[in-house]
């Protein structure tokens, strides 16, 4: 395993962040693939093993399960100070007025919320999920400055959200002299590739690290096109992906699997191999739901790509309108 600092930050993480939205209870929320705590255990367990030293989880993922479930394990198999746990705030948690978004009041409440089910004091890095619309950013960032001056947040993040609304956000921090974000979580793939307009020349720029949700495209870069997951046909947000330009993506995933039969290596690997070799990837979030998902992970590390290998890799992708922002 490598490890990498999340941008310009001192927060080191290692070179594959370990997504435990898999993690949970499919009875609670719309994630019927979910496996229960007897299995995931497992995956957490073996990830530690593997060096994966990060985990990023939320409170929205089977509203807390999720967050409960690694916490545990995490108490039970590692040593805290030795790990890095990322969770986030902004999905609705509770009916009624203030039970989601990024207000002051539904952050506070939902920070300590995510501290008990995780079983610990701090939190490294606290990210928020969306942009919220419904509140100035102004009390946002104060907030999470305050959690950050309390000791119980030590970074912050952000996730899926225009540029113009990230770099409004920066700003607001640094006029006022609050925590910036450290990190832009993302989706980012090879079918997904529109951040690399406005977005990631940002974070470049001011030194912030991306850290990709879904880098192999919910699977659609480890099969054959036309073949689904169970995961794939029961994900709400998955009817919303990799339909705009199929040819070109078709062709795409054409590529990898042919690059992973000349190098003797799973797709996933060649796939991941691709987004860890973009300069503002600090950690892809890999999902796992099953032991080999993690050895092509780790193994996708240490794979180089050839110059031709990437521009074979890169050379089919097409235009999209943004996909994977909204809930």
């Amino acid at each position: 395993m490598k490890y990498n600092r999340i941008g310009a930050s001192g927060l080191e993480v290692s070179a594959v962040t370990l997504g435990c939205m898999s993690y949970g209870d499919p009875d609670i929320g719309s994630h019927g693939w979910t496996l229960p705590e007897d299995q995931s255990r497992d995956f957490i367990r073996r990830a530690l093993e593997l060096g994966i030293t990060t985990f990023d989880t939320a409170n929205a993922y089977s509203l807390g399960r999720s967050e409960e479930i690694v916490g545990k394990a995490i108490n039970d198999f590692a040593r805290r100070e030795e790990v890095v746990i990322a969770t986030k705030v902004c999905g609705t948690m509770r009916p009624g007025p203030n039970g989601r978004g990024l207000s002051r009041g539904h952050i506070l409440e939902q920070v300590d919320a995510s501290l008990r089910r995780l079983g610990t004091d701090y939190i490294d890095l606290y990210q928020i999920h969306r942009w919220d619309e419904k509140t100035p950013i102004e009390e946002t960032m104060e907030t999470l400055n305050d959690l950050v001056r309390s000791g119980k947040v030590r970074y912050l993040g952000a996730s899926s959200m225009w540029a113009w609304q990230f770099a409004k956000a920066q700003y607001t921090a640094k006029l006022n002299g609050w925590t910036p974000f450290i990190s832009m979580q993302a989706q980012y793939n090879l079918l997904a590739r529109e951040d690399e307009r406005e977005m990631y020349p940002f974070c470049l720029d001011q030194g912030v690290g991306a850290l990709p949700w879904s880098p192999l495209a919910r699977g659609k870069l480890t099969r054959p096109w036309d073949e689904n997951s169970t995961r794939f046909e029961s994900d709400p947000l998955a009817p919303t992906l990799y339909h705009q330009n199929e040819a070109g993506d078709r062709r795409i995933v054409d590529a990898v699997f042919a690059i992973a039969d000349e190098r003797a290596v799973s797709p996933a690997q060649v796939a991941l191999a691709w987004v860890m070799h973009q300069p503002v990837v600090a950690s892809p979030i890999v999902g796992a739901t099953k032991l080999k998902h993690l050895g092509d992970a780790v193994a996708a590390v240490d794979l180089e790509l050839s110059s031709d290998e990437l521009t074979r890799l890169a050379e089919h992708y097409g235009p999209h309108a943004m996909e994977g922002m909204a809930w």
